[in-house]
């Protein structure tokens, strides 16, 4: 049985963080280059959503096959990565809609 208490707890949780982990490998590296735990750290920063390294790198195996992000060359044991234009493009493009969505969502809930 639920309590109250632990429904507004799961709700507070949940609520407001964005979880779609390519984008957000997208949006990291539109910054600058960066490796996978600059990345975590960073994707915590830009959303409140902390990416497992099983999540980032997956993610980030999948943006490389498609060609929207590249390896650089190894820094010490550090691998990091950037975006590429076409990934710049996607993202611009994905952001555009989400933006969209939003700005048409908010507006709906301005009714209510």
């Amino acid at each position: 049985m639920r309590t109250s208490r632990n429904v507004v707890e799961e709700t507070q949780h949940e609520s407001g963080h964005y979880s779609d982990p390519p984008l957000l490998v997208l949006a990291s590296l539109a910054s600058g280059p960066k490796h996978g735990h600059a990345m975590i750290e960073d994707i915590e920063c830009l959303c409140g959503s902390r990416l497992g390294p099983g999540t980032l790198y997956g993610a980030i195996a999948r943006l490389e096959a498609q060609g929207w992000i590249e390896p650089l060359p190894p820094e010490e044991r550090r691998h990091p990565y950037r975006i590429t234009p076409d990934g710049a493009r996607v993202l611009r493009a994905k952001l555009t809609t989400l933006h969209q969505f939003a700005k048409a969502g908010l507006q709906r809930l301005e009714v209510l």
